[in-house]
């Protein structure tokens, strides 16, 4: 499986470098010199391989120089261009309480009774932090203020909400604040 962990927003100068969204918690180990990502287009299914040159940090974006990119026309062709690494390739955890979001993403969801909320369809990252996209389960009938089957619910990913994760289980418990679940 392909994890993103950055977007090329833009080109930036005229040497060809990239202005790169950060989507990884650890941008000093993806970019690093030398590092090999895998890059696609939007809309596309080609994949080609880049080699990180250099990366810096200038005004709060990461700028990013790759082999083979020299000038802005180069560049400003790779807008929007994903760069993928393998999740075959990732360093487990070594946190209990951190979790690629490739291994939330098709979690079950149930409260702590046992009643069925539904199963993670993603991890949505926000400014305020991570959220839960869980698309309700036809079964989810413990509770009169149920989500309606196939319903996008959006659970905020903290322990006090989200106290339990067990990836082995494959099982996520919530403890939702009353509203949460209600139908909107």
């Amino acid at each position: 499986m392909e994890l993103v962990v950055g977007r090329v927003a833009k080109s930036h100068g005229v040497r060809g470098e990239l202005v790169v969204e950060v989507r990884t918690d650890e941008p000093e180990l993806r970019f690093v010199h030398g590092a090999v990502l895998k890059g696609r287009l939007p809309r596309a299914t080609a994949v080609q391989e880049y080699t990180v040159e250099s990366a810096r940090e200038h005004s709060g974006r990461l700028l990013v120089r790759v082999q083979g990119v020299a000038d802005r026309s180069e560049a400003d062709a790779l807008r929007g261009m994903l760069f993928l690494v393998d999740t075959d390739d990732l360093p487990p955890s070594q946190d209990p309480d951190e979790f690629y979001d490739h291994e939330l993403e098709g979690l079950s969801v149930q409260l702590a009774d046992g009643t069925v909320v539904g199963t993670v369809d993603e991890v949505l990252h926000s400014a305020a932090g991570e959220l839960l996209s869980v698309r309700a389960a036809a079964s989810f009938d413990g509770v009169e203020s149920a989500a309606e089957p196939g319903r996008e619910i959006l659970i905020p990913f903290v322990t006090a909400i989200v106290p339990t994760v067990s990836v082995a289980e494959g099982l996520i418990v919530i403890d939702p604040p009353e509203g949460l679940l209600d139908k909107e």
